[in-house]
């Protein structure tokens, strides 16, 4: 089949390899021209694993290309999908404004039937006025039909996740658009949701939404495990054994950030206000979330007192997640501003996202090192923000040997509670009783706030 992606992000430009790798023909269209010229020469935008061989190789047999021109991009397309940013405004609505520029630029360029589908995450209602707006600009008995088929990728597994989808969930009225979505999915193994618009556009939310309360549940959890001597590590294993509930998001941390969980939450939750019904578990999702990074920053100031002057910490991770360089929303980079807000100086290190990240915070009291261990030397701490695996492998003695106090703010809860403490560190975690909270700590706590980090060594 003949097909078009505007935008090429996380979901257009992923969308666009994998559907060019089933032997489709592609064409990919972003309004910017440097950008299109460093994806033809296999530097991407994003940072996804596998993805520039696979875009490199359909490029080479003739199966994908790029424009700046919707008019060029969809002239031979059978099916044209929207994949461009929806990002959330300040009152948490979905900022709609390049969905619709775009839904006005295909009608305008219409010269035949179409499928224009949506897989940019748009609230309830949006494809019936996508619908309306192609249908005012597009030529008089122009054919076409809209549809709804939103993404479920991850950053970082995004290409597996397309290969491998868990279901795939089409919207739409019309049967005809039904059967041209059906064609294009009939190679895959998992199964095709067909609904109407409405359904498909709140699939996306609801899922991201259940998502994101597991995460602020565990968290929850974790608080209370603290608090009363229990392991959330260990409840976790507990309750995701049950197949009700399984394991995944399930591990609680400083909290979820990205491009997804915070914005459709929110966007969710501003449908739910615009219907006249207040969804309150959804408050109270954002507000846990939310609340869960000054929960760890007070570790911090428990140990070094509310003005970090004349201490240096060392950061391991500033991604959002693992396995990106995606840095937008991410809580890694909130706790960074918070240490550095309050007169801490900063060493950091992140596998793929230092020059994200250093557009973002400039260099103002940080230093970017090239790697964990060079992240660590002469710090007075150690926080562990993102949850990269080889962070997971630090050489605890080495480390110690490194670092001008051995204490670890692990935020991700990756270490082993008893190697770290058996190592000789103080140590905090998420949900956890540890020794950062013992008489020995104490000891090491009271002599750090009576010398302050240009004294002790």
């Amino acid at each position: 089949m003949n097909l078009c992606v505007i935008g090429t992000g996380y979901v257009g430009l992923v969308g666009a390899a994998i559907f060019a790798e089933r032997g489709n023909k592609v064409v990919g269209v972003d309004i910017n021209q440097e950008k299109i010229e460093k994806i033809r020469r296999g530097e991407m935008p994003i940072f996804e694993t596998g993805l520039s061989e696979i875009v490199l190789k359909n490029i080479k047999d003739n199966k994908l290309s790029f424009t700046t021109s919707i008019k060029e991009g969809i002239k031979d397309a059978e099916v044209v999908m929207i994949c461009v940013g929806t990002p959330q405004e300040d009152t948490g609505a979905a900022d709609l404004s390049a969905v619709w520029a775009v839904a006005g630029e295909i009608g305008k360029n219409l010269n035949g039937y179409k499928v224009v589908v949506t897989k940019s995450t748009v609230p309830v209602g949006t494809n019936e006025r996508i619908a309306k707006i192609v249908r005012e600009n597009a030529p008089d008995r122009a054919e076409f039909d809209v549809a709804s088929n939103p993404e479920f990728l991850r950053e970082g597994q995004a290409v597996e996740d397309m290969r491998n989808s868990d279901r795939t969930v089409v919207g739409t009225s019309s049967p005809r658009a039904m059967e041209v979505l059906k064609k294009l999915y009939s190679d895959q193994i998992s199964p095709i949701i067909e609904c109407d618009l409405r359904s498909a556009e709140m699939i996306k939310y609801a899922s991201n939404a259940f998502l994101a309360t597991k995460i602020s549940f565990i968290n929850e959890i974790g608080q209370l495990c603290e608090r009363a001597g229990a392991d959330v590590s260990i409840v976790a294993k507990g309750m995701g054994m049950d197949k009700r509930i399984g394991y995944k998001f399930l591990n609680s941390s400083i909290g979820y950030g990205g491009s997804c969980f915070p914005k459709d939450v929110a966007a969710l939750y501003k449908t739910s206000s615009d219907e006249a019904y207040d969804f309150k578990l959804l408050r109270s999702v954002m507000e846990v979330n939310d609340l869960q990074k000054n929960y760890f920053f007070k570790k911090i100031t428990s140990m070094f007192g509310d003005n970090l002057s004349g201490f240096t910490y060392g950061i391991l991770g500033l991604a959002f997640k693992n396995d990106t360089d995606d840095i937008r929303e991410s809580v890694a980079l909130k706790i960074v501003k918070m240490i550095r807000g309050n007169g801490g100086r900063l060493k950091v290190y992140d596998p793929a996202a230092m020059e994200n990240t250093m557009r973002a915070l400039g260099s103002d009291d940080i230093i970017y090192t090239k790697d964990m261990y060079d992240a660590v030397k002469d710090v007075d701490a150690v926080c562990i923000l993102t949850e990269w695996s080889e962070f997971k492998n630090l050489d605890l003695d080495k480390t110690k040997s490194l670092m001008k106090k051995p204490v670890i703010f692990d935020g991700r809860n990756l270490l082993n509670q008893k190697e770290v403490e058996g190592a000789g560190f103080i140590y905090f975690a998420i949900g956890k009783r540890t020794n950062g909270y013992t008489e020995e700590a104490d000891i090491i706590r009271t002599a750090v706030l009576q010398n302050g980090g240009n004294k002790h060594k």
